[in-house]
């Protein structure tokens, strides 16, 4: 069996494998459109920026697949064997079904290798609208402005963006992805400011 990874997979599989290829594949284009309460965000109740406002959970944003027939994503796919298939895939459906939300569907990969064969046939998790934690398009700006203030049981949100654009970067150069680096991008802009501001409440 092959398991398809397009975000935290990439670099945190979580499971056992026998050995892994990275490649794309074709008529998906990704999104930071899935809210996230347990790896990278939280349900604690925050008060909203407006004066009044009411307490609201504090959701990460990870990513998710949307169907785009032009578009392809890269990403990394996992072959694992015998006792290995159980295993990670009762690892992933707690990981992804359980706690994300995602649903599971069969994509063909396309290896990266020039002298690859044909695509393989590959397990991928993907968000639906029809997901409670379901967020749905927002600027990069703003998803970028959510990525910064929230963090979860896996770490920091800003820590998930920065792997997988450091991932795309290093490993699939040739590729593009916009969405990805325009939050990247926006990310980075505001660092600064959130540092300074700290900085002078410090003092």
């Amino acid at each position: 069996v092959w398991i398809f990874g397009y975000g935290s997979l990439v670099w945190r599989p979580g499971f056992e494998f026998t050995s892994r290829k990275v490649g794309f594949i074709r008529g998906y284009c990704r999104r930071f459109w899935q809210g996230d309460t347990f790896h990278r965000g939280s349900e604690k109740m925050v008060r909203g920026g407006q004066p009044g406002a009411s307490l609201c959970p504090q959701p990460g944003r990870v990513v998710t697949l949307l169907e785009d027939c032009g578009a392809c994503t890269w990403g990394v796919a996992y072959e694992v064997r015998g006792e290995q298939i159980a295993a990670s895939l009762e690892y992933l459906n707690m990981r992804e079904a359980v706690l994300g939300g995602y649903d599971t569907k069969l994509v063909k990969f396309h290896p990266q290798e020039k002298d690859a064969e044909e695509p393989i046939l590959a397990l991928v998790y993907i968000a639906t609208p029809q997901n409670p934690s379901y967020l749905g398009p927002a600027s990069e700006e703003d998803i970028a402005a959510q990525i910064v203030v929230s963090s979860g049981c896996a770490g920091h949100n800003i820590e998930y963006l920065l792997r997988l654009a450091d991932f795309m970067r290093y490993f699939c150069p040739q590729a593009e992805d916009k969405h990805l680096f325009s939050i990247e991008e926006a990310l980075v802009s505001i660092l600064p400011c959130l540092y300074y501001t700290e900085e002078s409440l410090e003092e």
